[in-house]
């Protein structure tokens, strides 16, 4: 998909815009989990999530290009759709997107005030991304897939900032949506020659991965119901797929109170936001958490964009555990 050349490269673009995020070991969580943890901060990114990389990165290709798209399209569930939004200001260029019904408000309003035409359509993901290559047909606009080559080589500079600094890492767990955050660690741990496994994890809510991975091929299904936005898939890409499937050493499968689990204990022990997405990977590590122990382990926060409202009744259902 892409050489090392190209990755730092991409880095040099993307490190302009966004700056490299913080990668930490937190104490209290490397004690709570029993082995060393690392965590990569992705929340920390101008948008509140990693996806912003690709975004810069599409932007500064299709820019320069001697064709330049009159306006971008897609879908999304909120993380890929700011990206893209944030971007496209920056650029100049009109931006539209799909999202489902029932999406997290605070996304929608962060995606409009970059200026972006917001579309509410469908009752999940799917739907909405079959709806925007309908609009695409009669507006003209680039249609941009959930994964493509400088998606993936964009995201891919935050894999490339934590495994060029941690190169002894045993095992780093990842959240699985439609594929570029994991592709983007795979990628970079082959490029850079390391043993590193890379563990993908997903909801219960919304299996395709760890049915596909199991089955070795695609299954996708008739749902995708988590608290977990940015993981909430049915249908993966094909292109993805084959990445994970010859890449990832497995999936683990997380429950919502799991996810839940993992956001308290986020805050509790660095008082970091994390969304739910953002909480999976800390979910899978916990749950393996015997077979971890003594290892040094990194997990990916992916982002912190959930709304308040969620996120004190999520957490303070699992507060009154403890």
């Amino acid at each position: 998909m892409f050489d090392l050349d190209e990755l730092k490269e991409a880095c040099s673009i993307v490190n302009k815009i966004v700056t490299p995020t913080l990668q930490n070991n937190w104490p209290q969580l490397s004690e709570l989990a029993g082995c060393e943890v690392w965590v990569k901060h992705e929340n920390h990114t101008p948008t509140g999530a990693f996806k912003v990389r690709g975004g810069v990165y599409l932007l500064n290709q299709l820019m320069k290009s001697a064709n330049p798209p009159k306006g971008l399209i897609s879908a999304t569930r909120g993380n890929h759709g700011q990206s893209l939004s944030f971007s496209c200001k920056r650029a100049g260029l009109p931006l539209t997107i799909v999202v489902p019904e029932n999406n997290n408000e605070d996304q929608n309003r962060a995606i409009k005030s970059f200026g972006t035409d917001l579309i509410i359509y469908g009752k999940d993901f799917e739907a909405a991304r079959q709806h925007s290559l309908e609009l695409q047909k009669s507006s003209g606009y680039l249609p941009i897939p959930p994964f493509c080559k400088e998606l993936v080589l964009g995201v891919a500079t935050y894999a490339y900032e934590f495994l060029s600094e941690l190169k002894d890492l045993d095992t780093i767990y990842v959240a699985v949506g439609m594929g570029s955050g994991i592709c983007g660690l795979i990628k970079t741990r082959d490029l850079l020659g390391l043993k590193t496994k890379i563990v993908g994890v997903v909801a219960e809510g919304a299996p395709t991965f760890a049915l596909s991975f199991e089955a070795k091929k695609i299954i996708n299904t008739d749902y995708a119901n988590t608290l977990a936005d940015g993981v909430a898939t049915s249908a993966p890409m094909a292109d993805a797929f084959d990445m994970i499937l010859n890449g990832a050493d497995r999936i683990v499968t997380v429950s919502e109170e799991q996810i839940k689990h993992a956001m308290y204990q986020y805050y509790q022990t660095t008082h970091n936001l994390a969304e739910g997405a953002g909480s999976v990977p800390l979910a899978g590590l916990l749950k393996e958490k015997d077979s971890m122990a003594g290892k040094k382990v990194g997990v990916i926060l992916s982002g912190g964009n959930i709304d308040f409202e969620r996120y004190t009744q999520f957490v303070s259902s699992i507060a009154n555990d403890f």
